[in-house]
């Protein structure tokens, strides 16, 4: 497993449990980052702060491309691997978007519902052929 993979896991797992325990999105970063058993890498840290700092935005494109999905009704894994993917797509740039979608898509695999999988490649897909009209 790449390090950006690992990070990738470690950011879901810190929003994942932020939001279970009704915190801010990404709310236990703080007390993540100095955990040396399971440590939290720079790219973690990028991808939370992103997600945090986006949030609105992001919550934004994801429901408008959501078909007749809510992020409320959304598995909290696949809310989470939603707004770290787009964040990817839409404000990493040294990560090709392919790579950001197979990688949630991935994740979603592992982790979330066996329909999980397709339901975050289409959105992430989606969101990536809208990429010219979401950020400028």
């Amino acid at each position: 497993m790449s390090a950006r993979t690992k990070s990738r896991k470690r950011a879901l797992d810190i929003l994942f449990e932020s939001e279970a325990q009704s915190l801010p999105t990404g709310g236990t970063l703080a007390d993540r980052v100095g955990d040396t058993e399971y440590p939290v890498n720079e790219y973690a840290v990028l991808l939370i702060e992103g997600v945090v700092a986006h949030r609105e935005r992001l919550d934004e494109i994801i429901t408008e491309n959501a078909k007749d999905w809510t992020l409320d009704r959304m598995p909290a894994v696949d809310r989470n691997l939603l707004r770290i993917g787009a964040f990817e797509v839409l404000y990493v740039d040294d990560v090709p978007d392919a790579v950001a979608v197979s990688e949630a898509v991935n994740l979603a695999s592992e982790l979330s519902t066996d329909e999980s999988p397709s339901f975050v490649n289409g959105l992430l897909s989606r969101i990536v052929e809208l990429k010219p009209t979401l950020i400028g």
